[in-house]
């Protein structure tokens, strides 16, 4: 687990000092707490354990005749069988009323999750909202009794130096507390378009994912995500999302399910060295555009392949993060000005921001997919539909394997049953059934056809569901 022990610590600590008073003598030092046991018993009762349940396809036969038929049309990758899976994360509780903040991969596809308290209770969680795009996943449980919260703090006060410590559940050790130094801020680690970490050598390890990195004050400035590791242990190199940057995700998903970003509609990439004097530069600046999609904001704004855009409603921009980060950042509907190069001369244009199409879908997705639900699906063909006597004039999604302990698994569907229609809205594929689950509630009314009859089935998250 990458244990360390207390006298290299020490060296450690010596060193930092000794930096510290070289830089910058004169100043008052800023010495190691003697302990950090105020921040641990504020943040235990607080940080929960996570634990999701989903459903995966490993090689293996289960016996099952229509699984046999299905082989001879889906090739030597079958036989497949269904396998529960177990992962096991961390949250921090942010309301009384029981919503729980926690990374997205720790709960994605999962058809169960659970939440342990610092109490020991147990409770069913719902997904209420997830972002991909930052992984922060929101949950929420009904608690007999008003919970403890976490206080969030101000991420932007961090420098780098100042202590923090991490709360979490490694290795599924409940309440595990850690401590370190902010490393780095900024960071860029290439796990999403919104990449902005906080670096730290607080320990962190598989099962802290979700969990809080806190200030000495007690309060949340970062959520742990990450690691850097050849072995899947800590190296002192860990990662967390900024509290600043997720309280706007929380609030949007606690409001919308989701997180309504503007966009413009552009493929964007950095100005390298090289570039400059192609592009009539004075140095590495700006975002240049590779693509412009069709009837985008920025297509209708008459930006083009090769623009550089070096400011956004009046901020510069000198990498084309910062450039998408903005956009993300502006209210759907709301005009916005830049200024990019072309041909070496300035052009000053104006667009109005929408919202991405695949934007709309991303928050449902992970919650509400056809796995989600315990179903694999593929698209009806004639042969399948002759197999299953299928009538030739339905069109639908047929249903190839249903995971155990799934909703579907639940109901009385089985497999080489046809969905025709998810609520209420036709389908004709099964990857037109894929995007009506995804934005499905908590329950989903099918139109199922199986053989010559057809019939409705309702499909329920489950019942004990908050």
């Amino acid at each position: 687990m990458g244990l360390r022990s207390v006298s290299p610590g020490r060296a450690f600590v010596l060193v930092v000092c000794f930096v510290l008073a070289s830089v910058v003598p004169g100043q008052a030092l800023t010495f190691v707490p003697e302990s950090f046991s105020s921040v641990a018993k504020a943040a235990r009762p607080v940080v929960v354990n996570i634990f999701s349940t989903r459903v995966v396809r490993v090689p293996g036969s289960t016996g099952d005749p229509v699984e046999d038929f299905f082989r001879q049309f889906f090739g030597p990758g079958l036989p497949y069988r269904a396998q529960r899976q177990q992962s096991l994360g961390s949250g921090f509780i942010i309301s009384s009323d029981g919503f729980i903040v926690t990374n997205a991969h720790v709960v994605a596809l999962a058809q169960q999750i659970r939440v342990r308290l610092a109490t020991r209770e147990e409770y069913e969680a719902k997904i209420v909202g997830v972002d991909q795009k930052t992984d922060i996943a929101l949950l929420k449980i009904r608690p007999k009794n008003p919970l403890p919260t976490a206080k969030l703090g101000d991420s932007d006060t961090l420098e780098v130096g100042d202590w923090v410590v991490a709360v979490g559940n490694p290795f599924g050790l409940a309440s595990t507390v850690t401590a370190g130094i902010v490393s780095a801020k900024d960071r860029v680690i290439g796990a999403g378009p919104y990449d902005d970490f906080i670096q730290t050598d607080a320990s962190i390890n598989p099962g802290n994912s979700g969990g809080p990195l806190l200030n000495l004050r007690g309060e949340v400035v970062g959520i742990n995500s990450a690691i850097l590791s050849r072995t899947g242990g800590s190296i002192g190199i860990g990662f967390a999302i900024p509290i600043n940057l997720a309280k706007k995700v929380i609030d949007e998903l606690r409001q919308h399910g989701r997180v309504i970003r503007g966009w413009l509609g552009v493929a964007i990439q950095d100005v390298t060295p090289d570039m400059v004097e192609s592009f009539g530069l004075d140095r590495p600046r700006g975002a240049l555009v590779v693509e412009v999609e069709p009837e985008s904001p920025a297509d209708r704004a008459g930006i083009r392949r090769g623009d550089v855009i070096v400011e956004f409603n009046g901020s510069p921009i000198e990498e084309s993060r910062q450039l998408s980060a903005r956009i993300a950042e502006l209210p759907v509907g709301r005009s916005a000005s830049l200024v990019l190069l072309r041909d070496g001369k300035e052009r000053y244009l104006t667009v109005t921001i929408a919202e991405s199409p695949e934007e709309a879908q991303l928050g449902g997705a992970m919650r509400g997919g056809a796995r989600a639900w315990g179903l694999v699906l593929t698209d009806l063909t004639p042969q399948l539909a002759a197999r299953f006597r299928i009538p030739r004039n339905v069109r639908g999604a047929m249903i190839r394997e249903i995971l155990p302990g799934s909703p579907a698994d639940r109901s009385g569907l089985q497999p080489g049953d046809v969905i025709r229609q998810v609520d209420r809205t036709p389908v004709s594929s099964a990857a037109a059934c894929e995007r009506e689950l995804a934005r499905a509630g908590d329950s989903v009314l099918l139109l199922v056809q199986r053989g010559q009859a057809s019939g409705y089935e309702l499909l329920e998250r489950g019942n004990d569901e908050p």
